[in-house]
């Protein structure tokens, strides 16, 4: 049997469901001069929800009982980073505050250390091939 506090909580559900989707997170792609950026989000979602039915003082007793109840959700987007896209290069830049401490430094340097030494090797190849060709 369905209950007038089930009804409630499904409403609510459903209204979160409205707002909150995978195009939330990941935003839509915004395109100029050949780039495209990707706005990235991160989602909390807080809800509640309570009740109560109750018999009334002068109800008949197959009377329906009278109900009470309340509920609530919330619903927070934290923008967090951006996906750059330029040709074959993507990059991310993030929202967040700078590193406090040596070592969050540390890892938000580990991708571009990891895309210059990436770079720097195929130029390395591409040099050692050029030079085999010349011979």
């Amino acid at each position: 049997m369905e209950t007038k506090i089930s009804d409630f909580m499904g409403q609510t559900m459903q209204k979160i469901k409205e707002m909150v989707d995978a195009n939330t997170v990941i935003g839509t792609p915004i395109q100029a001069d050949g780039v495209t950026i990707i706005p990235v989000s991160r989602i909390s979602v807080g809800f509640a929800s309570g009740g109560s039915e109750f018999a009334t003082k002068h109800q008949k007793p197959e009377g329906e009982n009278a109900f009470g109840g309340g509920g609530g959700a919330s619903v927070k987007v934290t923008p967090v980073s951006f996906l750059i896209l330029k040709g074959d290069m993507v990059k991310l830049l993030p929202v967040d505050p700078p590193a406090s401490n040596t070592a969050d430094r540390v890892v938000e340097l580990v991708p571009e250390l990891v895309d210059r030494v990436t770079t720097f090797i195929d130029q390395q190849k591409e040099k050692k091939a050029a030079d085999q060709e010349t011979f």
